[in-house]
């Protein structure tokens, strides 16, 4: 016979045993600290994977420029894995040779634009998309690669509505930047609960275009309303050295003179033989990286994000030199004339076509530029060529008696024979021109010479 307060202690071990195991697991929650920086040393691989937005090859040579000649001591291995149409479940498909391959430690990834199928949102859709986006983070964790999800980028509505397209109507172009809006939020909480790296590239993209229409109604960065032009891909860059906590500035020079003394220091280099002349100051640097530079395609994206004051300054600032008008020498070239009173505020080089540095660092951009053109591009052709080939694959797969699925099977299967050799050579190629492009980056000792033109007017009298 049981007591009743036995009875009662048994149903209320019932009634509140779902509150304690939520106790339990809210006891065993770890909260994991979001990847706050990339932390880089000598051969580390960086795979960028994504889609169409991807396989254009801007916003990842973009990047790659800025690692060129921001770590020009460091061979950084980076490859582009995008293929135009690319859904998540086409990134599995070739994960293994085109991502694992490459043994790399940080992989970004830049899909959903395609998975949407763009359309308003649609349950099913979402849940392949969830379901395969899941699938290649746990594939990435499977490698020891750290995932940096970021978000689909924009859908250009207003653009879509400007140049039209069939198809694209209604609400396909009135919702369809909301879809993906949702799609890269989730992305965010599954980044932050993981503990990834994470890009927000909808938010700037948008940010801007917003911004920019206050003045032009049809400001576009994305003529297509999908594909960002090298404007909008250097804004994509550009959220990934903000994003990921990369370094933001070259160098600054800083000259004081104390008495009859010139001291100086210089960081982000070697500031050596400081000498005072006749009519300014003379001196030596040597710094350990160059200015960002991209192409001039995308110089409307340099003035968009103010690129290179925010990402790349170049400070010279000297204090002491008697007031006048100085012209600017840098390894005997003129670079412009400043003011003794500017000079002591400081002037910014990095934009300074003149420079040595930023031709330097601009030709390091042209041939970058030559090899995504070149091997890069005819490597993401390879892997375009695959992809529609998966597809047929598993679509035979399901309709295993369809006569027809089976014939282009076959005659894909024809077409990617020697692809492993293909892909070989054109890595190859790649290589080759990254080997000229870590002989074209290497800092030198520059020398500035700072020299009085012109005195001001009081003292010309």
């Amino acid at each position: 016979m049981h007591r009743p307060w036995v009875l009662l202690t048994m149903l209320t071990a019932l009634a509140l045993s779902p509150a304690l195991l939520q106790a339990q697991d809210a006891s065993t929650y770890e909260a994991k600290p979001v990847l706050p920086k990339l932390e880089l040393q000598d051969g580390d691989s960086i795979v960028f994977l994504g889609d169409s937005i991807t396989h254009q090859r801007l916003y990842t040579q973009y990047v790659e420029d800025y690692f060129y000649t921001r770590y020009p001591h460091m061979r950084l291995k980076l490859h582009n894995a995008g293929v135009g149409g690319a859904k998540a479940w086409d990134a599995l498909e070739r994960f293994d040779d085109d991502v694992a391959a490459y043994n790399p430690k940080y992989v970004t990834i830049l899909l959903g634009m395609n998975d949407g199928r763009y359309q308003p949102f649609n349950q099913e859709i979402w849940d392949t998309y969830r379901t395969d986006m899941t699938k290649l983070l746990e594939r990435l964790d499977g490698i020891g690669a750290k995932p940096i999800p970021m978000t689909p980028t924009m859908f250009d509505a207003r653009a879509a509505r400007l140049f039209p397209r069939k198809g694209r109507d209604g609400d396909n172009v009135a919702l369809y930047n909301s879809v993906l809006t949702y799609y890269g939020t989730w992305l965010r909480e599954v980044a932050v609960e993981r503990g990834d790296g994470f890009v927000d590239m909808w938010g700037p993209l948008n940010n801007i275009t917003l911004e920019q229409r206050k003045q032009d109604p049809a400001f576009t960065m994305i003529k297509d309303a999908v594909h960002p032009g090298p404007d909008g891909q250097l804004v994509m860059a550009t959220a990934i050295i903000n994003d990921l906590g990369l370094s933001r500035q070259v160098s600054a020079i800083r000259l004081t003179k104390r008495g009859n003394k010139w001291t100086g220091n210089g960081a982000g280099g070697e500031l050596t033989d400081i000498e005072e002349t006749s009519d300014g100051i003379a001196f030596t640097f040597h710094a350990t990286a160059l200015p960002w530079v991209v192409p001039e395609e995308a110089a409307k994206g340099v003035e968009l994000t103010k690129l290179g004051h925010r990402l790349g300054k170049e400070l010279l600032e000297i204090h002491g030199l008697p007031m006048g008008q100085y012209a600017l020498t840098i390894d005997g070239q003129e670079v412009g004339k400043f003011g003794s009173e500017a000079l002591s505020r400081h002037i910014e080089l990095q934009g300074n076509a003149k420079t040595p540095q930023y031709q330097q660092a601009l030709q390091v951009a042209l041939k970058n530029k030559e090899r995504n053109e070149g091997p890069i591009g005819g490597l993401r052709g390879e892997w375009g060529r695959f992809q529609g080939y998966a597809r047929i694959r598993q679509a035979a797969k399901d309709n295993p008696n369809d006569e027809n699925l089976k014939k282009q099977l076959a005659e894909q299967e024809q077409r990617n024979e020697g692809m492993a050799e293909r892909v070989a050579a054109h890595n190859a190629a790649a290589k080759e021109l990254e080997e000229q492009i870590f002989e074209m980056n290497q800092p030198r000792a520059l020398r500035y010479v700072l020299k009085r033109v012109q005195q001001p007017l009081l003292q010309q009298k």
